[in-house]
């Protein structure tokens, strides 16, 4: 049921007749080049800025010591809370010609024009995903230098190596599988992404797939834009799964030991200046502005605006938000409690591992892709059995919503159980069984406790995914069932960004949990 999706999308080449050929000519010769083009350069761009931005932070905090370092460790993880499209809105309002910023620096310097271009463009899109995604890398990099980075730095040291050339020679290599990992998941979710793309006015692959569905009625044209967006994004899965593999570093206990007696490089001076600068200005410019401004755009909004706050239905929005990624969370765990423990007692099935590796595979796959490889199916049912009713119950309630919840974000809470599964012991179930507890007893009464901060942690990711989502979320809801991401789309794509100010808050601060409980859980390592 999960793999539906992504069959659907990939069944649509199957029996294509001449039309459907036309149709893909006629895209080749038009508007697929500039699509591919801009995401192209797009991913290229990001990709290297995160890198460099997630890579730097990394080192520092890994392999220097500065002042405000124990603070920078977890406030460079901030930005995760904060939404690519959440950030545009706050951006676009605070660096417009009629902005507090641009009207400040005229009066200042007596400048009669716009003292920069539009944020709303390519490199504006590009600066905004790297701000928000570079804790990707940061985090993947910064493990695996802590792992052995100080260790071997101070072994080179002691060998006579310079600073530059251990962290050219040692710390580089080290963190090269972990950079390549960070940067394929940043640009899954550069691809992924619909918010900044359509908001900036971007032609790129995911902004295109909506154009062809919901603007030229052009279900063909969609499912073949999904298609080359699916092949891009699993060949980035195929990336960073390799990548992944390599974060792999033999280590003994008295490696383990000098390890933990290894200190960072004590920096002075203009240096410990540099690498202050370096790692607090992502965390200004990837969260405490865009708040701010938020924070700005409310107020004004509550006290100025001509309508004030949208209170009562900001509780309207909230509440579905929350009955979606509440109802989402509980059915995601469910599910991945169930995989996780038959692949347990059926340890080494071939077809049940494919399985659980395809739900896995859920979170790589684009909300557009999700929502085209949904509405493909219904509408070949449609035309072949429409009697069956089915596709009312899928597009007019929410049915079809948490259905591609469930296949977007399964993966997610499976691999946290299955990340408590691996702190369990088989010698605990043989023991059990030998003991004469049933399967079902030896779940309820032995697994499910000893799983319960995992299956926690796997809600509460899940929850927080789902409140974030938008793709998939504005082609399935239901009439009159809008969430806090597609309103706050909406309004700022109406330019009532004072009136998206409250809604682009309450997705933000839904999402610092996770990102402070991780934070929480690295620093007690």
């Amino acid at each position: 049921m999960l793999a539906v999706p992504v069959l659907g999308i990939l069944g649509s080449w199957f029996g294509l007749d001449e039309q459907a050929w036309g149709v893909l000519r006629h895209q080749f010769a038009t508007v697929l080049p500039e699509y591919a083009a801009s995401s192209l350069i797009l991913s290229f761009s990001v990709a290297i800025g995160v890198a460099l931005l997630g890579g730097a932070t990394a080192a520092a905090i890994s392999l220097f010591d500065f002042p405000g370092r124990g603070w920078f460790e977890w406030a460079l993880l901030l930005p995760m809370a904060m939404p690519a499209y959440v950030a545009a809105y706050a951006y676009t309002d605070a660096l417009q010609y009629s902005g507090a910023l641009q009207t400040w620096l005229r009066a200042v310097t007596g400048a009669q024009g716009a003292l920069w271009s539009d944020v709303r463009s390519l490199p504006g899109a590009v600066l905004l995903f790297v701000l928000c995604l570079y804790p990707y890398v940061y985090l993947l990099t910064r493990t695996a230098l802590q792992e052995r980075g100080v260790t071997l730095m101070e072994t080179a040291r002691i060998l006579g190596a310079g600073t530059w050339r251990r962290v050219r020679e040692v710390a580089l290599p080290l963190a090269r599988p972990a950079l390549a990992a960070g940067v394929a998941l940043a640009l899954m979710e550069t691809l992924a992404d619909y918010g900044v793309g359509a908001y900036f006015g971007l032609n790129t692959l995911t902004t295109g797939i909506y154009k062809a569905w919901l603007v030229m009625n052009d279900r063909m044209a969609a499912a073949q834009l999904a298609s080359f967006l699916l092949i891009a994004v699993a060949a980035l899965l195929w990336v960073e799964r390799r990548a992944q593999a390599r974060l792999r570093f033999a280590s003994s206990r008295s490696g383990a030991q000098h390890a933990a007696e290894a200190r960072p490089l004590r920096l002075y001076g203009w240096s410990a200046a540099g690498a202050v600068l370096l790692c607090g200005l992502p965390v200004l410019l990837g969260f405490a502005l865009p708040v701010l401004a938020l924070l700005k755009l409310m107020y004004l909004e509550a006290n100025y605006g001509e309508f004030g706050l949208p209170l009562a239905r900001f509780v309207q929005w909230a509440w579905t938000s929350l009955q979606l990624a509440g109802i989402s969370a509980l059915l995601a765990v469910a599910l991945a409690l169930v995989l996780a423990y038959a692949a347990r007692i059926a340890a080494g099935g071939r077809l049940l591992g494919a399985a659980t590796r395809i739900v896995s595979l859920g979170y790589a796959v684009p909300g557009a892709v999700i929502a085209v490889g949904i509405l493909l199916p219904l509408g070949w049912l449609q035309e072949h059995a429409p009697n069956l009713g089915l596709t009312a119950i899928v597009t007019g309630t929410s049915t079809g919503l948490i259905y591609a919840y469930l296949v977007r974000f399964s993966g997610v809470a499976l691999h946290s159980v299955e990340a408590g599964y691996a702190r369990i012991s088989p010698t605990v179930d043989e023991t059990a069984r030998l003991l004469g507890a049933s399967r079902r007893r030896l779940f309820m009464s032995l697994h499910a406790p000893l799983l319960a901060r995992s299956a926690l942690a796997a809600a509460l990711l899940v929850f927080v995914d789902v409140m974030k989502e938008l793709p998939a979320t504005l082609v399935l809801r239901p009439f009159n069932s809008d969430t806090l991401a597609v309103v706050a789309y909406q309004l700022a794509r109406d330019e009532r960004l004072g009136e998206a100010a409250l809604p682009s808050l309450a997705i933000v601060l839904v999402g610092l949990v996770p990102v402070l409980m991780l934070s929480r859980a690295m620093r007690q390592r």
